[in-house]
């Protein structure tokens, strides 16, 4: 029996997983993010934190890291030749051997594609579109924030949700479902009270808040909230246009359709049909092609022995 480990690295915790060669998973371990791009010691702390992990998963189940077959791992911040070399460097020096390290959004095109071969656009915190190909080619767009135009992560629709709240009580513009639900869930009965709310967003427990926002934002949509559906208008535009990019840039062939693997809280945890509705309408205009939306249903870190077994178990 071989024995492989899958390492699913995010900006706020890695999970660590080993599973047999019939994909069973055996034992789990959970250690904090891995992206080095959020660490003091940048890639120093992070290929810390992976081997670490590594480490406490044999342990914990029993083994030895040297009998595993292969590791392979999606880790958020490799995102180019030079960070990938860098780590994988820093790994290989610790003694780690038979691996290989992707983004980490290319493991959620593995762990909810039927085929292997689809785009994977994720909306956690932040946003990622990634591709494989027929080919095997892979691509990556946005997850750059700001600098790729990013607006359908977490943080923008909390920032986004806040602003709309706030044109309404300070500014006089236009009334939306928000404000009432944001008011009530915090007992405020004066606008100046809303303002104290951004220190906590930013806070340590900020994800709380961002996590009521963003659920009144799509609540609000659904209720045909118009200030609401217009942002999700434009969150669906540029998701589109990631998605069509992506589905020209590679080879997916002649099929008669491309599977878009949907994952992050955005796309999976919320009551956001309209959303997501608007979405494909779009995406399949730009790309000419019919899409078929796959919610992940499976954690991302099952990509990896998914891959494993397609790529490397030989």
């Amino acid at each position: 029996m071989k024995y492989y480990i899958g390492v699913d690295g995010g900006g706020t915790k890695t999970a660590f997983a080993l599973f047999d060669e019939n994909k069973k998973m055996l034992e789990t371990v959970t250690g904090p993010g891995s992206n080095h791009e959020n660490l003091e010691d940048g890639f120093v702390a992070a290929s810390q934190i992976i081997w670490d992990g590594l480490n406490e998963l044999c342990r914990k189940a029993g083994t030895e890291l040297s009998k595993i077959s292969f590791t392979l791992m999606g880790l958020a911040g490799i995102d180019h030749p030079y960070q990938y070399e860098i780590m994988c460097k820093m790994l290989r020096d610790k003694g780690l051997e038979n691996f290989e390290v992707y983004n980490d959004g290319f493991i959620v095109v593995k762990a909810g594609s039927e085929t292997g071969v689809a785009i994977g656009y994720n909306c956690g915190t932040g946003v990622c579109c990634n591709g494989i190909d027929v080919d095997g080619n892979r691509m990556m767009l946005a997850g750059l924030g700001d600098f790729s135009g990013d607006i359908s992560g977490g943080g923008n629709i909390v920032v986004k949700a806040f602003e709309l709240i706030y044109n309404e009580l300070f500014l006089g513009l236009e009334k939306t479902l928000i404000t009432d639900m944001i008011m009530k869930e915090y007992g405020f009965t004066r606008r100046e009270e809303l303002l104290g709310l951004i220190e906590k967003i930013e806070g340590e427990n900020g994800d709380d808040y961002i996590r009521t926002f963003v659920s009144a934002f799509f609540e609000a949509a659904k209720q045909g909230d118009k200030p609401a559906l217009e942002y999700c208008e434009r969150m669906a535009e540029r998701g589109a246009r990631l998605i069509a990019a992506l589905s020209k840039e590679l080879n997916y062939g002649d099929g008669e359709e491309v599977e878009v693997v949907l994952s992050g809280s955005i796309n999976v945890k919320l009551d956001n049909k309209a959303y997501l509705d608007m979405l494909l309408e779009k995406a399949e205009k730009y790309s000419g092609k019919k899409l078929k939306f796959i919610k992940l249903t499976q954690p991302p870190v099952t990509g990896c022995v998914n891959w494993i077994l397609q790529d490397f178990a030989n």
